[in-house]
């Protein structure tokens, strides 16, 4: 009997999905209530990266599933209900101008959407679509939605002047009866956005009754669900959509549960293997925000891609198998592909790739070009993750420069959290792109390699290159590198003697 009594409850949780709109329609819905990603993610109990990307088409399962799907369904009855009370406004006679707005010419398709959706120029809801894209009709509706954005002029007059060649709309901007439609994903966007960063240091130090101590260890332990929100409020009005939960080939996946993937790095453990006789005195240098200033590198956009033969193409980025050149210099600077014994093909990352073309290349001429075998990449961009990197920058600046510790350590947690929870990590449910975290990896790995290069040629003696920042060199040292603690600058970590004596063969 219990078995059929478990059949019978199984059947009774059983069913389809419940239907959601469109993804276009969900934001729409949102934004007409005038309500945040945040907002919404609070009461979802998720964060507002997830509302995000289910608003770009990502599909929700479960019970958080029938939660946004009630929500949906009380926004439109809501907005129904709103509309449905409005009093009726009688069409204006005479005059097209007064309906259509300025600017807006009679043989434009000007039609009246059910549900409010962004205005393609100020991204703020309208009730109108001018040939295909939500726009205001009024201008000045999108300068009082934009601070600090004029009313536009009135329309041109009926037969303009010619429009030279340097003035005329980007091919994807389509002009109609003098109202640029700027398509969606690159409309004009606020100036002032807060400092999300500030406010909740400032949250912190209130709950915790101004206990410095207390308000950074509560900041540091929501440090990754933070740096979402943040990375979430920097992508407001990306040009490019990121996949956020892509399918990732085998290389990219645990061989065992605590083992690693296929994808090597390229981590310096190196040692100078001689120095020579005498006494040295070895400064032992800490490179300043080494992951902050690697989130600027090619990461992939979308979903990875396979390919086969040498040949890189600079517009993608990825991993790579390939066979490395060899390297004859590690009497003096270590290997760009880091500490590895074995020999043979291997698969390295975009920055790795790339740091070995640029050294076989002309300019640098210290080794062959390495042979690409296959590679698995996406289109690319180097400024993905820019406006994310430089609000953690500025943040980090500042609390140096306002001796404000609390803020300091709460930023440096949340970019270093950020890149190690970027894999298969159950910290991170928001972003899972184990391509990504290799590759900010390996992008610190290939900075640090290039100020040993630096340190080289500007004549100082490298002893050790180590991790991400920690470099050993002989030799002064602050005639190539700034001091301090900013991201561009080095401190000193150690300072310590190596003294090697003379052969007492040669004494004899």
């Amino acid at each position: 009997m219990a078995d059929f009594e478990a059949i019978d409850a199984l059947l009774a949780r059983a069913g389809k999905e419940v239907a959601l709109p469109p993804a276009e329609e969900r934001r729409a819905l949102r934004e007409e209530l005038n309500l945040s990603r945040a907002d919404l993610a609070r009461a979802l109990g998720v964060s507002p990266s997830t509302v995000g990307g289910w608003e770009a088409g990502r599909e929700p399962s479960g019970d958080v599933r029938e939660k946004y799907a009630y929500f949906l369904e009380g926004a439109r009855t809501k907005l129904a209900t709103d509309c449905a009370d409005e009093p009726s406004v009688e069409e204006p006679e005479g005059d097209a101008s007064a309906v259509d707005g300025p600017g807006i010419g009679h043989d434009d398709e000007v039609d009246v959407l059910a549900v409010a959706r962004p205005c393609v120029l100020c991204g703020q809801p309208a009730r109108h679509e001018v040939a295909g894209y939500p726009q205001h009709l009024d201008p000045a509706e999108c300068a009082a939605a934009v601070p600090g954005t004029a009313p536009a002029a009135p329309a041109a007059p009926a037969t303009p002047s010619p429009t030279p060649s340097s003035t005329r709309p980007h091919s994807d901007a389509r002009p109609t009866g003098g109202v640029r439609i700027v398509p969606a994903g690159r409309r004009v966007q606020a100036a002032d956005t807060p400092d999300l960063i500030a406010s909740a240091v400032a949250a912190a130090l209130e709950e915790h009754a101004g206990d410095a101590d207390a308000a950074t260890a509560a900041l540091v332990k929501r440090a990754i669900p933070d740096a979402m929100a943040l990375l979430d409020h920097s992508r407001k009005g990306g040009r490019y959509d990121v996949i956020a939960h892509p399918w990732l080939p085998d290389i990219l996946r645990k061989q065992t549960a605590r083992g690693a993937d296929q994808i090597w790095e390229a981590r310096p453990r190196w040692t100078r293997p001689e120095l020579p006789p005498g006494e040295h005195e070895v400064t032992a240098l800490d490179v300043n925000g080494a992951y902050l200033s690697a989130l600027k590198t090619h990461l992939p956009l979308g979903q990875l891609e396979h390919s086969t033969g040498n040949h890189h193409d600079r517009r993608r980025a990825g991993v790579h198998l390939i066979t490395p050149p060899a390297w004859e210099h590690d009497a003096f600077l270590p290997n760009p592909i880091g500490s590895r014994d074995e020999p043979g093909p291997l698969w390295v990352t975009e920055p790795t790739l790339r740091l070995l073309l640029r050294l076989s290349g002309p300019k640098y001429g210290l080794c062959e070009p390495p042979e690409i075998h296959e590679s698995w990449t996406s289109g690319a961009t180097e400024g993905l993750l820019e406006k994310f990197r430089v609000a953690l920058k500025d943040a980090r600046e500042r609390a140096i420069a306002d001796g404000d510790e609390v803020t300091l350590e709460y930023v440096k947690a949340m970019y270093s959290k950020f890149v190690s929870t970027l894999g298969e990590s159950n910290y991170n449910r928001e972003l899972y792109r184990t391509d990504w975290m290799h590759l900010i990896r390996s992008q610190a790995f290939a900075n640090l390699w290039w100020k040993a290069h630096r340190a080289y040629d500007e004549g100082l003696m490298v002893v050790r290159a180590m991790g991400t920042d920690e470099l050993h060199v002989i030799g002064d040292w602050r005639a190539v590198f700034p001091e301090g603690r900013g991201v561009t600058e080095v401190k000193i970590k150690d300072v310590y003697t190596l003294g090697v004596g003379p052969d007492p063969a040669h004494d004899s």
